[in-house]
């Protein structure tokens, strides 16, 4: 195949492939369009099979991890957690919108940061819905807390985001280092983003709420909350000897699921469905088709235009590079494009490179797959969501916690050590 040719069939399949993912055309899911692309980037050979090969071997391992997260976070639910959290949030906050935003703020930064970014969007999102109604509050500031946190707050652990896995892979760091990094950019970034909110949605914050009738707290999930707790320590233990942490996400998952087989909640199936199987096989097909966009000229454009080293200028060059290109080819393609070029200027480039597509996609509904799942959930209760002003929320709160968020990263490089 010729090189003209291959740059533009590649280009127009990820183009496609994209706009499916956000048009979802006849509600079909994203792997319908993305897989039938892969395939055909490999038949006509606008990327070798070598390379195609290379890419799911790559990807394998942060496929699995996300399978057994998600089930992790599937019976986390099933077990009452997130039940727990929104009776938490309702008393907590007793009437007042104000407190319900900061509870939103603390519950969905610690979700996204341990249970990641999915169970923010698809089992928060919802309780805080039922909330907000409970309350008599507004929502909009509540709900729209969940999208920019399930993208903001996921800086923290590798584990957090899909995007953090490929970062965390090719940032050479152990777990925990990442995690020293990355903890005073995340604290500022969500800090940020507070402030932000409670300037923008200052009037629906006022309006006054009638005070609620509490119930009595459901008893917290313990076996739950100890299975999270024992999985995020092997998280801890697996980086330090070198095992990948896709297998304490796994055995964490097993343990809940196999809890929930044996009280007749849940079969095989059910746990089958909880792992997503369409969206692992989108999230493999996309990195094949990225993989070809890159082979086929991508890489070189953007090796002209990346910053090189990791001073505080460079630093601030890559993660808005990688922000405005997370908005347009969603922040999961950016990742895979930018990482191989960033790795060579050191692990402090990678983590800008994550900083801007994960604070990046708060601008634009197509900036990342978890906001467009959020926009299908919020259309489902029946709220909708205006365009104008989520682009203009987005306007203020990506520059607000993205810059400061690089700082707080570079003062990190300069005290911790990359």
């Amino acid at each position: 195949m010729n090189t003209p040719f291959a740059e533009t069939l590649s280009a127009v399949l990820l183009a496609a492939v994209l706009v499916c993912a956000v048009v979802r055309p006849f509600g079909w899911p994203e792997a319908v369009v993305a897989v039938p692309a892969a395939l055909l980037v490999m038949a006509t050979g606008a990327i070798s099979w070598e390379h195609a090969r290379e890419e799911a071997a790559h990807l394998g391992p942060v496929i699995g991890f996300l399978a057994a997260v998600l089930v992790l976070a599937r019976f986390c639910d099933d077990e009452g957690l997130f039940h727990a959290c929104g009776a938490w949030m309702a008393r907590w906050a007793a009437g007042r919108p104000r407190r319900l935003l900061t509870a939103v703020f603390a519950l969905a930064s610690a979700i996204t940061a341990v249970l990641s970014l999915d169970a923010t969007i698809v089992l928060l999102t919802p309780v805080v819905f039922a909330t907000a109604a409970r309350m008599g509050a507004r929502p909009k500031p509540h709900v729209y807390a969940c999208t920019h946190l399930s993208n903001t707050a996921s800086l923290l652990l590798p584990v957090s985001n899909l995007t953090n896995l490929l970062a965390f892979t090719a940032s050479g760091l152990s777990f925990t280092r990442f995690a020293a990094l990355m903890v005073l950019p995340w604290l500022v970034a969500i800090g940020a983003e507070y402030v932000v909110f409670r300037r923008f949605f200052a009037r629906d914050l006022a309006a006054a709420a009638p005070q609620p009738t509490l119930d009595e707290p459901p008893e917290l999930p313990l076996f739950a909350l100890v299975t999270v707790g024992c999985t995020l320590a092997g998280f801890v233990v697996a980086s330090a000897v070198g095992i990948d942490p896709a297998w304490s996400a796994s055995a964490g998952a097993l343990v809940l699921a196999v809890r929930a087989m044996v009280r007749g909640r849940a079969t095989v199936l059910t746990v089958v469905r909880a792992t997503a199987p369409a969206f692992l096989a989108f999230v493999l097909a996309l990195g094949v088709v990225v993989r070809a966009v890159v082979d086929n000229g991508l890489s070189d454009a953007l090796g002209r235009v990346l910053p090189d080293g990791s001073g505080l200028p460079a630093l601030l060059g890559i993660a808005a590079l990688a922000a405005v290109l997370a908005n347009l080819i969603n922040n999961l393609p950016a990742v895979l494009v930018l990482l191989p070029l960033a790795a060579t200027s050191g692990s402090g480039a990678v983590l800008a490179v994550l900083l801007g597509v994960n604070i990046g996609p708060n601008l634009t509904y197509a900036g990342s797959l978890a906001t467009l799942l959020w926009r299908r959930i919020v259309h489902q209760h029946e709220h909708g969501v205006d365009l104008k002003e989520f682009t203009r929320l987005g306007l203020i709160a990506v520059p607000a916690a993205l810059v400061p968020a690089v700082l707080a990263l570079w003062t990190s490089l300069h005290v911790i050590g990359g």
